[in-house]
């Protein structure tokens, strides 16, 4: 069965490539922006074990899987239970474009204009990618990938 983890930037189409893969081989898909956050604003983290909580009960719940974000924290829960991963490290410039011309979200915003009003602000969080030492960065998604010792993939532009 598999049993994977997608991971990369905002924008390097981590949920597009989920949503392909989850429909060719019959996975179920869990995209972390859906449980890492509390319901308010400004956004705010839930605490990281109520997170790994649910987790732990998607991969319970399913026998083949796809879980994709940008959280290296939530990643490290999900990996001992994977078999392969797929580090999206597109340029900066591309994952940009892809923020740009991404389709309405309804899972995450309640409207295209709700998203639109973030583009600015995400804009920017996607090019200070390379910078940061968050669990969100570069540097925290290489680490995973070297780490990582079964099946691996990075892939380095749009496909």
């Amino acid at each position: 069965m598999k049993k994977i983890l997608i991971f990369g930037n905002s924008g390097a189409g981590k949920s597009t490539l989920a949503g392909k893969l989850s429909d060719a081989d019959g996975l179920s898909h869990l995209d972390l922006d859906t449980l890492a956050w509390k319901p308010c604003m400004p956004p705010e983290r839930k605490p990281l074990n109520e997170s790994a909580a649910l987790i732990l009960e998607f991969i319970e719940s399913n026998t083949a899987w796809v879980i994709e974000g940008c959280y290296a924290d939530l990643l490290e829960i999900a990996m001992p239970f994977s078999n392969q991963i797929i580090f999206l490290k597109l340029p900066i410039d591309a994952c940009i474009d892809n923020a740009r011309q991404r389709p309405w979200e309804p899972h995450k915003y309640p409207s295209k204009a709700a998203q639109d009003n973030n583009l600015a602000m995400l804009v920017d969080w996607i090019s200070q990618y390379s910078d940061r030492n968050d669990t969100f960065s570069e540097r925290a998604h290489t680490e995973l990938y070297e780490r990582y010792m079964g099946k691996k993939r990075i892939i380095t532009q749009n496909e």
